[in-house]
């Protein structure tokens, strides 16, 4: 909705309805010619009024909800108030003892009457159209909403169960860890025995052969060199 041209329509009825605001009061003071004239006149800008209240309400239905809502309010007035002012206008033209008969003037602001409840209808009609789609659109949207929320509920369940799953394996794996830890330090142990077993044997090996080469040599000494 054009705010600007909202408030321009809602200048340009507010200066027509002062102006017939003064008529009813006039056409009880003029006869003949004169108040016919008058009479027109109202009607013409009668059909002005409508036809600028039209426009806003056309403007008013692309506007925001809580906006339109005020400004609806706000044109149901308006309309109650023209129609008061062509009531009171019918009045005074036909009071003052004066046998005034409505002329095409006249039956043009009955006319005028019948369309404005005609488009009054019609406008309420399409305010109900326009609410019964919004209401679908935002239960529509509401339904979408519920979907996302059990699909992203399902996901947010497997994401849990898969997360307890790779928690098992990874409990599982460090007790793995633990018991290789344990057995990489018994076989430490068991290197470092083996390793001191063999630094003892080597001893014991280079003992016996220093024995047997002793026994070796008091042997030939006594064989060939003592006699």
């Amino acid at each position: 909705m054009s705010s600007e041209e909202f408030e321009k329509l809602h200048e340009v009825y507010r200066s027509l309805y002062e102006e017939l605001k003064l008529m009813p009061e006039r056409a009880i003071k003029c006869h003949g010619e004169e108040r016919k004239r008058l009479v027109r006149t109202f009607d013409e800008r009668n059909g002005e009024a409508e036809e600028v209240l039209q426009g806003m309400e056309d403007e008013l239905r692309a506007a925001p909800s809580s906006y339109r809502n005020a400004m609806s309010t706000k044109l149901r007035l308006y309309r109650r108030d023209l129609g008061k002012l062509q009531r009171d206008m019918k009045n005074s033209a036909s009071s003052s003892g004066s046998s005034f008969q409505p002329g095409e003037g006249s039956q043009h602001g009955i006319y005028s009457s019948q369309n404005q409840q005609s488009r009054h209808l019609q406008s309420q009609r399409a305010l109900l159209l326009q609410g019964t789609e919004s209401l679908n659109t935002a239960s529509q949207s509401i339904e979408r909403s519920h979907r996302i929320a059990v699909e992203t509920e399902q996901i947010g369940t497997d994401i849990i169960e898969e997360l307890g799953e790779q928690r098992e394996q990874l409990d599982r794996t460090r007790n793995r860890l633990v018991n290789t830890g344990e057995n990489l330090s018994r076989s430490r142990k068991i290197l470092r025995a083996m390793s001191r077993r063999l630094v003892t044997n080597k001893l014991l090996l280079g003992v016996i052969i220093v024995m047997e080469l002793a026994i070796l040599g008091a042997v030939i000494y006594l064989k060939f060199f003592r006699k």
